[in-house]
């Protein structure tokens, strides 16, 4: 894996895709992924439909330097967009990490390989890593549970696209 620095976040390659800070170049696949109901739903925060301006409004937050959530598009040139991955900042040397992936690409191991990719990576030199994933989503859990995850319990998140709450398992990732 290969490690080089953009505006202050690292850009991590792994063997299919390098895993690079968003862009505003990046717009028009981002719309046109995260406004398909089926990522939406899979989100907490993406709405659907998805309305004028959320993206750009993404992108614009992701980029500033005093930002609490870094994000990386996984990119497999020629640009074209596989998802997105995250690290949101919390206290005490902990991020929750999210994930998507375009539905093209579902079951081809993308979200395993950016996952891994970013734990061994720890660009924000955690030392804890949570994740919440919607109890109708086990692909995922399983994601995060082959990465080392260990599970935590049951809760719910509200999701936007759903527009209500929604079962969640909790998991979470220390390194030593």
């Amino acid at each position: 894996m290969r490690l080089e620095t953009i505006t202050g976040q690292q850009v991590i390659e792994t063997e299919r895709f390098t895993l690079r800070p968003v862009q505003k170049s990046d717009a028009g696949q981002l719309r046109m992924y995260a406004g398909d109901k089926r990522v939406a739903q899979q989100t907490s925060s993406i709405p659907h439909p998805l309305p004028r301006g959320v993206i750009q409004a993404f992108i614009e937050r992701v980029q500033q330097p005093d930002r609490d959530e870094d994000a990386w598009v996984m990119d497999r040139g020629g640009d074209e967009i596989l998802g997105v991955i995250s690290l949101k900042r919390m206290d005490r040397s902990q991020s929750e990490i999210g994930y998507w992936v375009a539905p093209a690409f579902w079951g081809t191991g993308l979200a395993s390989e950016a996952v891994n990719a970013l734990l061994e990576a720890n660009p924000q030199n955690c030392k804890t890593i949570f994740a919440v994933v919607f109890q109708d989503n086990p692909a995922s859990a399983r994601v995060l549970t082959n990465a080392g995850f260990t599970y935590l319990g049951d809760a719910e998140h509200f999701s936007v696209a759903r527009d209500a709450n929604v079962a969640t398992w909790t998991y979470l990732r220390k390194y030593d």
